[in-house]
């Protein structure tokens, strides 16, 4: 059987200026990418681009969709004014993200939605995010790890009945790397696990085959080895295979 091709949606990250151009760059930690391939798959970039056509093409071309994480999501999405909390955003980047989620379902194509992606995939079907956690009430996790990357600093509770408890059981260690959250769960999913602090940590679409979300980094932990993480990219991979 061929190796399935994933998608994996770019950052835009900075400004590049030299003497010779000055232009957006688009990148992606090779995290996501050593995952994909440790698990059996062939990742592609996909660049950002601005007509739904062109994203309806890239994404019929895949097997499955790796949503990344990254930076904040443009509040306007879901009917918010910016906070002041509010990081750096890119809309032109949020549209194409929210375009990809959209059209990957409707294509009934796999999706693993990690962090920023988690977010975005409950943002594209009308759910709402916390802007900063400081507004969630009961809040008292770090959620903001300062630890080396392949570290895991907190518990996240899983939800039998989801995929997510089919690979990783009732609960994993997790890496943490986000201020903001979900605050209401788009309609036609549902909550698969959660923090102590009852922070949404992941989500699926109901009744599809594969089309789950998670709040933490498996990818960083998965090229460190962490056999429980890769078992979740393993999974997504099979999904994309059918």
């Amino acid at each position: 059987m061929k190796k399935p091709i994933i998608g994996i949606n770019s950052g835009r990250v900075i400004k590049h200026e030299t003497a010779y151009s000055h232009s957006v760059i688009e990148s992606l930690s090779n995290d996501y990418v050593e995952s994909v391939i440790k698990a059996g798959g062939i990742p592609i970039v996909l660049p950002i681009v601005s007509d739904e056509e062109s994203v309806r093409r890239q994404v019929e071309l895949l097997d499955g969709v790796l949503l990344s994480g990254g930076i904040d999501i443009n509040p306007l999405l879901y009917n918010e004014e910016p906070s002041p909390k509010l990081g750096y955003i890119y809309p032109d980047k949020d549209d194409f993200d929210v375009l990809i989620a959209k059209i990957a379902c409707e294509l009934k194509k796999p999706i693993l939605a990690i962090c920023r992606g988690h977010q975005i995939l409950n943002v594209a079907f009308g759910g709402t995010l916390y802007q900063d956690l400081s507004d969630m009430e009961g809040c008292y996790i770090k959620h903001q790890q300062q630890t080396k990357d392949g570290a895991a600093t907190h518990t996240v509770d899983i939800i039998e009945d989801s995929i997510l408890h089919s690979i990783l059981g009732n609960s994993v260690i997790s890496n943490s790397f986000h201020h903001q959250a979900i605050k209401n769960l788009a309609s036609g999913f549902k909550v698969t696990a959660y923090s102590k602090d009852k922070v949404i940590e992941g989500i699926e679409k109901c009744n599809e085959d594969f089309v789950v979300g998670v709040q933490f980094h498996p990818e960083i932990m998965t090229v460190y080895n962490d056999k429980k993480m890769l078992k979740l990219f393993e999974a997504f991979i099979n999904a994309s295979k059918k």
